[in-house]
């Protein structure tokens, strides 16, 4: 925030939101028992002398609930794929047919469910101190522009009232989303 300005409550809402849609991406990642194609959005592959995602230099689909297929376009590529795929830590394990990786998903055990619960209790926790930094950083604001006096000692009350209320809701929001994610990964 430039100095002198009033300190605006949905640039800081909009950050939250930033956090909020942060953990919904990074939820996609992990596995639940069905296939999904942004299961592999995380995963980079060694290519071309770089670290690449993997989107981008083949393409995704899920033929079937219990399988993933990546029809990659380079066939010198094919190799560096299969073994980022098989050392991302997902417990995935794909098949080479020629240019395209067959990956079929092994139901989760008991205690895999239990792992991703787990990360996924983190990424959360991420995301709200992500929240509560944006938080911070708007009190910090607020206090300057009431001390360079740009607002009122009320205005000051208020604003830091929203904030409170924003960071609030964000933070239920992503409580929310952690408990139908730890659902989807415990149901069997």
């Amino acid at each position: 925030m430039a100095t002198g300005e009033k300190p605006v409550v949905a640039t800081y809402r909009s950050r939250m939101d930033k956090a909020v849609a942060a953990l919904k991406e990074e939820f996609g990642s992990l596995r639940t028992g069905r296939a999904s194609s942004s299961l592999l959005d995380q995963i980079m592959v060694d290519a071309y002398g770089s670290s690449v995602p993997l989107n981008q230099v083949g393409s995704v689909s899920v033929p079937e609930p219990r399988s993933i297929s990546v029809s990659v376009w380079d066939k010198g590529v094919v190799v560096s794929v299969e073994k980022a795929i098989r050392s991302a830590g997902l417990g995935l394990n794909p098949v080479v047919e020629g240019t395209n990786l067959r990956i079929p998903i092994p139901p989760l055990t008991e205690e895999r469910r239990k792992d991703l619960a787990k990360i996924a209790g983190k990424y959360a926790e991420q995301q709200k101190i992500a929240v509560r930094n944006v938080r911070r950083d708007a009190m910090d604001d607020i206090k300057k522009a009431q001390k360079d006096t740009v607002i009122t000692e009320d205005e000051q009350k208020k604003l830091e009232t929203e904030i409170q209320k924003a960071t609030d809701e964000h933070v239920a929001r992503i409580d929310e989303a952690l408990k139908i994610k730890e659902q989807e990964i415990m149901q069997v």
